[in-house]
């Protein structure tokens, strides 16, 4: 297929600046947010009868005028079901330092750590035609957290050396104590960064850091909604894939067959494998939430559609025409124009039905990206 199919005009309005929320204004003038993340809106796609539903339905099976809320996925799926879920962790990616002696402002955007022991990151940076080897940046007027640009990566890519002596542990606390949680421009350009973006810019169930940006299809997962589940006899299996910004790279060629993937660190234990597999061997269905964990399993399918111990890297990038191996239900939130995100689940659910159901969403002002309503895909 060709990018210029998956092109579609998302107005700005669409775009989620905050997780769903109630506001409470209070006498004294401040604002409190109570938010609840398995409110947002749950648009379901049947894959084989070629239908969309958007609304609650009745006693009687009648639809209502209640959108459907993420929280109802319960009702699609039965004991014995198992969601896969991505229990990376998203770490404090970005910061703002000055350049030494013209005291411009820096933005460095941590991507991964390359040596603890000499602490090396590979970091992007804004603006970046005024960063040159051998510059250094200062993060903290009162602190001694500085580091030295020792290579050109990309066009905007660094690597950095933090010139901070002690131990890992204490540098790593340091470090990240001073960044903030990695949002999209789409977002940040909007409002600023703000203390419960900490929280709800990561996964209930986040487990392993090293993630640069949510696998945000999980952000709609609450307890309750997850203690629910668990009474109803569905199972989760956790695998692990440390999200990069790669699925947000604009894609530069017109034949996706040509179009290459950055890696993603990912891993799959023998826990995961046993949970999914038994489930498959007893016919239960088995959900994957999110693109990253969908790459991962499917990197880690076996030909006998099982799936396998896996630890190491995953460039899969997965449009149509896709046959997939593992799954046969899909969690995933409605994303940019043009985006792997999109392509994924328009290999999932059959392109003609998702693109009629991004339509669908813009329509009937469901709201997009990281913090926006979500579509569950299903194999009926």
């Amino acid at each position: 297929m060709k990018l210029s199919q998956f092109r579609i005009k998302i107005p700005e309005t669409c775009w989620a600046l905050e997780p769903p929320h109630k506001r409470f204004d209070n006498e004294d003038g401040t604002v409190e947010k109570v938010y609840r993340r398995d409110e947002c809106r749950m648009m379901v796609v049947h894959r084989k009868s070629q239908t969309i539903d958007m609304y609650e339905r009745d006693a009687d099976g009648n639809a209502t005028d209640q959108f459907l809320q993420f929280r109802s996925i319960v009702n699609y799926f039965e004991e014995g079901d198992v969601f896969v879920l991505n229990d990376s962790k998203v770490f404090p990616a970005r910061l703002f330092g000055t350049k030494e002696k013209t005291d411009a402002k820096i933005e460095v955007f941590l991507l991964r750590e390359l040596n603890p022991e000499l602490r090396l990151w590979d970091v992007l940076v804004e603006p970046a035609r005024k960063i040159r080897i051998g510059n250094k940046l200062f993060f903290d007027e009162e602190g001694p957290m500085v580091a030295e640009v020792i290579d050109n990566t990309t066009s905007r890519g660094r690597t950095l050396r933090f010139l901070y002596d002690c131990p890992h542990d204490e540098f790593k606390r340091e470090l990240f104590a001073l960044g903030s949680a990695p949002l999209p421009h789409y977002i940040i350009d909007h409002r600023d960064v703000t203390e419960d973006d900490t929280e709800n810019f990561q996964t209930i169930y986040a487990k392993h850091e090293g993630a640069v940006t949510a696998p945000a299809s999980g952000l709609h997962f609450s307890r309750e909604l997850m203690k629910r589940m668990e009474i109803y006899g569905i199972d989760f299996a956790y695998v692990t894939v440390h999200c990069s910004l790669g699925a947000f790279d604009a894609i530069e060629v017109e034949d996706l067959t040509k179009h290459k993937m950055n890696s993603e660190q990912m891993k799959v234990d023998s826990e995961a494998c046993q949970i999914v597999n038994d489930a498959k061997a007893a016919g239960h269905h088995v959900c994957v939430v999110g693109v990253s964990t969908m790459r991962a399993t499917e990197t880690a399918v076996g030909t006998d559609g099982l799936l396998k111990e896996f630890d190491g890297w995953t460039n899969k990038f997965i449009f149509p025409p896709y046959d997939f191996g593992l799954a046969d239900a899909m969690v995933t939130n409605f994303y940019n124009s043009e985006s792997i995100m999109l392509m994924t689940a328009a290999a999932f659910g059959g392109y003609d039905l998702i693109m009629e159901a991004y339509q669908t969403a813009i329509d009937n002002g469901y709201k997009f990206g990281c913090y926006g309503d979500c579509m569950l895909i299903l194999d009926d």
